[in-house]
């Protein structure tokens, strides 16, 4: 690649670097590799982008230990760039390994964002609604695979509301087999009925075989889910149709 073709994606690097770095709330390192040239940046375009990270916390009590990603083509509104605004004329597609700690798992689940989308589930059980209200929610790493849920939630049903308190060890899908949940336990409460239980695994059947989830223009599917002590490693394919509101602060 000529010289100057390196200096333009350097420059670019180096910039977006700087303007990622000062939205975040915290962040230990990163590093952004704009691939482009001179005549596809004067074409709004870019052949790709690398960013690896480690530390990076963003509205303020979600961290993310470590993330390396890279995007495919890119082509953006060269005007709406000039005055700070991104927008997309094609979808950009990414893959992104990230690592999460169980330790930042936790505290993402108490914070205000989080919560704020924690849906309440529904349940027809026999014909009767029954519902699920979240109230705290913690995730153990103790490795093997394995994955540990301890809870709380008020449950809703024939006109009575009751906190109940649980504990779940699953195995989450692999290439090699599904999801299995091993355990499942109500610490506190006065337990639920067979027929709940049964409407419960069936919820979470379908929830685990969702293909893919959508946040605002963010469309993402987990491919590979790996547990280890401590940690959470996640393989993730993303397609982003346009930069959300929220996120623009973040942009290229």
């Amino acid at each position: 690649m000529p010289d100057e073709h390196r200096l333009e994606e350097q420059f670019l690097s180096q910039e977006a670097e700087k303007q990622i770095s000062n939205q975040l709330d915290e962040v230990e390192e990163i590093e952004i590799d704009v691939q482009t040239d001179l005549l596809k940046i004067l074409q709004g375009q870019a052949d790709g982008v690398a960013v690896a990270g480690q530390g990076l916390v963003i509205k303020e009590d979600i961290r993310i230990q470590e993330i390396k990603l890279q995007t495919d083509s890119i082509a953006i509104n060269t005007f709406s760039a000039l005055f700070g605004q991104i927008e997309l004329n094609e979808p950009i597609n990414t893959i992104a390994r990230v690592i999460l700690t169980e330790v930042d798992i936790n505290r993402a689940l108490t914070s205000e964002f989080v919560r704020s989308q924690m849906p309440n589930f529904e349940l027809n059980v026999d014909g009767e609604i029954v519902s699920f209200e979240p109230e705290e929610i913690q995730v153990f790493l103790p490795g093997d695979g394995k994955i540990e849920f301890r809870g709380k939630v008020l449950l809703k049903e024939m006109g009575n509301t009751r906190p109940l308190a649980y504990t779940a060890l699953l195995r989450p899908r692999t290439h090699s087999q599904p999801a299995m949940l091993e355990s499942f336990n109500c610490t506190e409460g006065d337990g639920i009925s067979i027929e709940l239980v049964t409407a419960l695994m069936q919820k979470a059947k379908e929830l685990m075989n969702i293909p893919y989830f959508q946040w605002e223009d963010i469309v993402f599917s987990i491919k590979d889910m790996q547990v280890e002590t401590g940690s959470l490693i996640l393989m993730i394919e993303t397609q982003l149709k346009q930069i959300p509101a929220s996120l623009s602060g973040l942009s290229l």
